[in-house]
Protein backbone atom coordinates (compact mmCIF):
# COMPACT_ATOMS: atom_id res chain seq x y z
CA UNK A 1 0.00 0.00 0.00
CA UNK A 2 1.48 3.38 -0.62
CA UNK A 3 -0.68 6.75 0.11
CA UNK A 4 0.11 9.66 -2.39
CA UNK A 5 -0.07 13.32 -2.25
CA UNK A 6 -1.14 14.91 -4.96
CA UNK A 7 -1.46 18.98 -5.57
CA UNK A 8 -2.89 20.23 -8.66
CA UNK A 9 -2.66 23.89 -9.69
CA UNK A 10 -4.40 25.93 -12.54
CA UNK A 11 -4.57 29.25 -13.19
CA UNK A 12 -5.53 31.39 -16.47
CA UNK A 13 -4.59 35.32 -16.58
CA UNK A 14 -6.23 37.48 -18.24
CA UNK A 15 -5.26 40.74 -19.99
CA UNK A 16 -8.72 42.33 -18.43
CA UNK A 17 -11.75 41.98 -16.46
CA UNK A 18 -13.44 38.94 -18.27
CA UNK A 19 -17.07 37.10 -18.42
CA UNK A 20 -16.13 33.42 -17.37
CA UNK A 21 -18.59 31.40 -18.89
CA UNK A 22 -19.52 28.21 -17.73
CA UNK A 23 -16.67 25.36 -17.05
CA UNK A 24 -16.40 21.66 -16.99
CA UNK A 25 -13.96 20.54 -14.74
CA UNK A 26 -12.05 17.14 -15.03
CA UNK A 27 -10.45 16.95 -11.79
CA UNK A 28 -12.17 13.63 -9.83
CA UNK A 29 -10.37 10.76 -9.98
CA UNK A 30 -11.95 8.45 -11.75
CA UNK A 31 -12.78 5.30 -10.03
CA UNK A 32 -10.92 1.94 -9.86
CA UNK A 33 -10.62 -0.72 -7.59
CA UNK A 34 -6.78 -0.42 -6.72
CA UNK A 35 -7.06 3.15 -5.01
CA UNK A 36 -9.66 4.86 -2.56
CA UNK A 37 -9.55 8.74 -1.93
CA UNK A 38 -8.56 9.22 1.18
CA UNK A 39 -8.76 13.50 1.11
CA UNK A 40 -10.05 15.71 -1.21
CA UNK A 41 -9.86 19.34 -1.38
CA UNK A 42 -11.09 21.76 -4.21
CA UNK A 43 -10.87 25.92 -4.32
CA UNK A 44 -11.91 27.59 -7.03
CA UNK A 45 -11.35 31.61 -7.54
CA UNK A 46 -13.65 33.52 -7.85
CA UNK A 47 -16.01 31.58 -6.24
CA UNK A 48 -18.51 30.37 -8.53
CA UNK A 49 -22.37 30.83 -8.48
CA UNK A 50 -22.69 27.12 -9.12
CA UNK A 51 -20.81 23.93 -8.99
CA UNK A 52 -22.65 20.33 -9.47
CA UNK A 53 -20.43 16.67 -10.07
CA UNK A 54 -21.85 15.69 -13.56
CA UNK A 55 -21.10 12.27 -15.07
CA UNK A 56 -20.62 13.30 -19.46
CA UNK A 57 -21.79 10.67 -22.16
CA UNK A 58 -18.51 8.36 -21.56
CA UNK A 59 -18.87 7.98 -17.88
CA UNK A 60 -16.53 10.01 -16.62
CA UNK A 61 -17.11 12.20 -13.51
CA UNK A 62 -16.79 15.99 -13.86
CA UNK A 63 -17.58 19.04 -12.03
CA UNK A 64 -19.83 21.75 -14.11
CA UNK A 65 -19.27 25.30 -12.48
CA UNK A 66 -20.36 28.72 -13.40
CA UNK A 67 -20.12 32.19 -12.61
CA UNK A 68 -21.64 35.32 -11.84
CA UNK A 69 -19.28 38.50 -11.92
CA UNK A 70 -16.49 39.22 -13.88
CA UNK A 71 -12.60 38.81 -13.17
CA UNK A 72 -8.84 39.31 -14.22
CA UNK A 73 -7.75 35.58 -13.46
CA UNK A 74 -9.55 32.16 -12.89
CA UNK A 75 -7.26 30.11 -10.02
CA UNK A 76 -8.28 26.17 -9.65
CA UNK A 77 -6.08 24.43 -6.78
CA UNK A 78 -7.18 20.46 -6.38
CA UNK A 79 -5.39 17.98 -3.38
CA UNK A 80 -5.93 14.55 -3.23
CA UNK A 81 -4.81 12.08 -0.91
CA UNK A 82 -4.89 9.00 -2.41
CA UNK A 83 -4.30 5.74 -1.08
CA UNK A 84 -3.00 2.47 -3.60
CA UNK A 85 -3.18 -1.05 -3.33
CA UNK A 86 -1.35 -3.29 -5.48
CA UNK A 87 -2.49 -4.31 -8.91
CA UNK A 88 -1.68 -6.76 -11.52
CA UNK A 89 -2.00 -5.22 -14.91
CA UNK A 90 -1.59 -8.51 -15.94
CA UNK A 91 -4.54 -10.20 -14.41
CA UNK A 92 -7.51 -10.87 -16.82
CA UNK A 93 -8.26 -13.44 -19.29
CA UNK A 94 -9.27 -12.72 -23.35
CA UNK A 95 -12.46 -14.02 -24.02
CA UNK A 96 -13.93 -15.10 -27.16
CA UNK A 97 -12.35 -17.43 -30.37
CA UNK A 98 -10.20 -14.53 -32.15
CA UNK A 99 -6.92 -16.15 -34.13
CA UNK A 100 -3.83 -14.51 -33.96
CA UNK A 101 -1.85 -13.47 -35.21
CA UNK A 102 -4.87 -11.72 -37.50
CA UNK A 103 -4.67 -8.70 -39.46
CA UNK A 104 -7.83 -7.42 -38.24
CA UNK A 105 -9.13 -7.83 -34.82
CA UNK A 106 -12.94 -8.59 -35.19
CA UNK A 107 -15.41 -7.62 -32.05
CA UNK A 108 -18.84 -8.75 -31.75
CA UNK A 109 -21.97 -6.92 -33.49
CA UNK A 110 -22.80 -5.94 -30.13
CA UNK A 111 -19.36 -4.70 -29.15
CA UNK A 112 -18.95 -3.23 -32.68
CA UNK A 113 -22.24 -0.68 -32.36
CA UNK A 114 -20.27 0.65 -28.95
CA UNK A 115 -16.69 0.72 -29.66
CA UNK A 116 -17.12 2.47 -33.29
CA UNK A 117 -16.24 5.72 -31.99
CA UNK A 118 -13.08 3.91 -30.58
CA UNK A 119 -12.49 2.19 -33.65
CA UNK A 120 -11.90 5.52 -35.73
CA UNK A 121 -8.63 6.41 -37.44
CA UNK A 122 -6.96 8.31 -40.75
CA UNK A 123 -5.45 5.81 -42.90
CA UNK A 124 -1.37 5.54 -42.79
CA UNK A 125 0.17 2.17 -43.99
CA UNK A 126 3.24 2.64 -42.60
CA UNK A 127 1.36 3.06 -38.95
CA UNK A 128 -0.52 0.29 -40.44
CA UNK A 129 3.03 -1.78 -41.46
CA UNK A 130 4.46 -0.82 -38.19
CA UNK A 131 1.89 -2.58 -36.03
CA UNK A 132 1.46 -5.54 -38.42
CA UNK A 133 5.34 -6.42 -38.34
CA UNK A 134 5.64 -6.56 -34.40
CA UNK A 135 1.76 -8.53 -34.33
CA UNK A 136 3.12 -11.36 -36.40
CA UNK A 137 6.16 -11.34 -34.87
CA UNK A 138 4.89 -11.81 -31.23
CA UNK A 139 3.39 -15.35 -29.54
CA UNK A 140 0.27 -13.42 -28.08
CA UNK A 141 -1.93 -11.03 -27.52
CA UNK A 142 -0.13 -10.04 -24.28
CA UNK A 143 3.10 -10.26 -26.10
CA UNK A 144 2.54 -8.23 -28.62
CA UNK A 145 1.48 -5.69 -26.56
CA UNK A 146 4.23 -5.38 -24.21
CA UNK A 147 6.50 -5.43 -27.08
CA UNK A 148 4.51 -2.49 -28.82
CA UNK A 149 4.78 -0.23 -25.88
CA UNK A 150 8.35 -1.65 -25.61
CA UNK A 151 9.43 -0.51 -28.61
CA UNK A 152 7.88 3.20 -28.64
CA UNK A 153 9.20 3.89 -25.53
CA UNK A 154 12.54 2.58 -26.68
CA UNK A 155 13.06 3.82 -30.10
CA UNK A 156 11.30 7.21 -29.22
CA UNK A 157 11.84 10.22 -27.50
CA UNK A 158 9.98 11.29 -24.63
CA UNK A 159 10.21 14.96 -25.00
CA UNK A 160 8.16 17.96 -22.85
CA UNK A 161 6.07 19.59 -24.89
CA UNK A 162 4.51 22.89 -23.24
CA UNK A 163 2.68 23.76 -26.39
CA UNK A 164 -0.95 23.22 -26.31
CA UNK A 165 -2.28 20.79 -28.92
CA UNK A 166 -1.63 16.94 -30.16
CA UNK A 167 0.77 16.08 -32.96
CA UNK A 168 -0.39 13.81 -35.61
CA UNK A 169 0.58 10.44 -35.53
CA UNK A 170 2.50 10.27 -39.22
CA UNK A 171 4.33 13.28 -37.81
CA UNK A 172 4.92 11.36 -34.21
CA UNK A 173 6.29 8.06 -36.07
CA UNK A 174 8.22 9.88 -38.57
CA UNK A 175 10.36 12.33 -36.20
CA UNK A 176 10.55 9.25 -33.64
CA UNK A 177 9.60 12.37 -30.76
CA UNK A 178 6.50 13.23 -29.28
CA UNK A 179 5.35 14.43 -25.45
CA UNK A 180 3.10 11.80 -23.41
CA UNK A 181 0.28 12.36 -25.24
CA UNK A 182 1.86 12.37 -29.07
CA UNK A 183 3.17 9.13 -27.86
CA UNK A 184 -0.47 8.22 -26.52
CA UNK A 185 -2.12 9.53 -29.34
CA UNK A 186 0.29 7.35 -32.23
CA UNK A 187 -0.25 4.38 -29.90
CA UNK A 188 -4.31 4.57 -30.18
CA UNK A 189 -3.87 4.82 -33.97
CA UNK A 190 -1.19 2.02 -34.41
CA UNK A 191 -3.58 0.08 -32.63
CA UNK A 192 -6.81 1.07 -34.65
CA UNK A 193 -5.46 0.31 -37.92
CA UNK A 194 -5.69 -3.09 -37.29
CA UNK A 195 -9.03 -3.27 -35.46
CA UNK A 196 -8.25 -2.48 -31.81
CA UNK A 197 -10.58 -0.38 -30.19
CA UNK A 198 -8.29 2.35 -28.10
CA UNK A 199 -9.63 5.83 -26.16
CA UNK A 200 -7.03 8.61 -24.27
CA UNK A 201 -6.83 8.64 -20.74
CA UNK A 202 -5.72 11.80 -18.87
CA UNK A 203 -4.66 11.73 -14.99
CA UNK A 204 -2.08 11.20 -12.47
CA UNK A 205 1.33 8.75 -12.49
CA UNK A 206 3.68 8.46 -10.00
CA UNK A 207 7.09 7.19 -11.27
CA UNK A 208 10.33 8.07 -10.45
CA UNK A 209 10.86 7.37 -14.38
CA UNK A 210 8.92 11.01 -15.25
CA UNK A 211 10.62 13.95 -15.45
CA UNK A 212 10.16 16.20 -13.00
CA UNK A 213 6.88 18.12 -13.65
CA UNK A 214 5.15 15.82 -15.56
CA UNK A 215 2.92 14.13 -13.21
CA UNK A 216 -0.22 14.90 -15.13
CA UNK A 217 0.39 12.11 -17.86
CA UNK A 218 -1.59 10.48 -20.90
CA UNK A 219 -1.49 6.93 -21.65
CA UNK A 220 -3.99 4.90 -23.81
CA UNK A 221 -6.43 1.59 -22.46
CA UNK A 222 -7.43 -0.96 -25.12
CA UNK A 223 -10.60 -2.69 -25.00
CA UNK A 224 -10.49 -6.58 -25.35
CA UNK A 225 -13.42 -9.30 -25.20
CA UNK A 226 -13.36 -10.28 -20.98
CA UNK A 227 -10.17 -8.57 -19.71
CA UNK A 228 -12.51 -4.71 -20.63
CA UNK A 229 -9.84 -1.97 -20.38
CA UNK A 230 -6.53 -2.17 -20.13
CA UNK A 231 -3.58 0.68 -19.82
CA UNK A 232 -0.77 0.96 -21.73
CA UNK A 233 1.92 3.59 -21.22
CA UNK A 234 3.69 4.24 -24.42
CA UNK A 235 5.86 6.87 -22.27
CA UNK A 236 7.01 4.07 -20.09
CA UNK A 237 7.11 0.82 -21.90
CA UNK A 238 4.78 -0.35 -19.69
CA UNK A 239 1.07 -1.83 -18.54
CA UNK A 240 -0.83 0.74 -15.93
CA UNK A 241 -0.54 -0.50 -12.72
CA UNK A 242 -1.85 1.13 -9.38
CA UNK A 243 0.37 4.16 -9.63
CA UNK A 244 -1.88 5.81 -12.31
CA UNK A 245 -4.81 7.67 -11.52
CA UNK A 246 -7.42 8.29 -14.13
CA UNK A 247 -9.01 11.89 -14.21
CA UNK A 248 -10.67 11.27 -17.84
CA UNK A 249 -10.73 8.97 -20.78
CA UNK A 250 -12.40 9.43 -24.17
CA UNK A 251 -12.09 8.52 -27.96
CA UNK A 252 -10.98 11.78 -28.40
CA UNK A 253 -8.22 13.40 -26.68
CA UNK A 254 -9.69 16.84 -26.50
CA UNK A 255 -12.10 15.41 -24.42
CA UNK A 256 -9.98 14.52 -21.66
CA UNK A 257 -8.35 18.08 -21.01
CA UNK A 258 -9.09 18.94 -16.99
CA UNK A 259 -10.27 22.40 -17.54
CA UNK A 260 -12.26 23.18 -20.23
CA UNK A 261 -14.54 26.36 -20.69
CA UNK A 262 -14.15 29.64 -22.47
CA UNK A 263 -15.08 33.47 -21.53
CA UNK A 264 -16.13 36.44 -23.11
CA UNK A 265 -14.76 39.23 -25.10
CA UNK A 266 -11.08 39.34 -26.72
CA UNK A 267 -9.00 39.50 -23.78
CA UNK A 268 -5.53 37.18 -24.27
CA UNK A 269 -4.97 34.68 -21.75
CA UNK A 270 -2.22 32.89 -20.08
CA UNK A 271 -2.40 29.43 -18.55
CA UNK A 272 0.24 28.26 -15.86
CA UNK A 273 -0.58 24.82 -14.47
CA UNK A 274 1.44 22.54 -12.59
CA UNK A 275 1.35 18.66 -10.52
CA UNK A 276 2.99 17.65 -7.63
CA UNK A 277 2.70 14.45 -6.91
CA UNK A 278 4.82 12.76 -3.41
CA UNK A 279 4.73 9.83 -1.43
CA UNK A 280 3.68 10.19 1.87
Amino acid sequence: MVRLEIQHFTRYQYSEQVLINPHDLFLIPQQRSYFKIEKSRLEINPDPQGINERLDLEGNSYYQTWFLNESNALQIEADYIIETDNYNPYGFIISGDQDFPFSFFKYSDEQNLYLKPYLQTVDDPELKDFALTILNGSRDMISFLVELVNRIHGDWKHSIRQDPGIWTSSKVFATKEGSCRDLSWMLMNLLRHIGLATRFVSGYAFNPELEEGHELHAWVELFLPGAGWIGLDPSLGLLADHFYIPLASSFDPKNTLPVQGTYGGTASSKLDAEVWIRAL
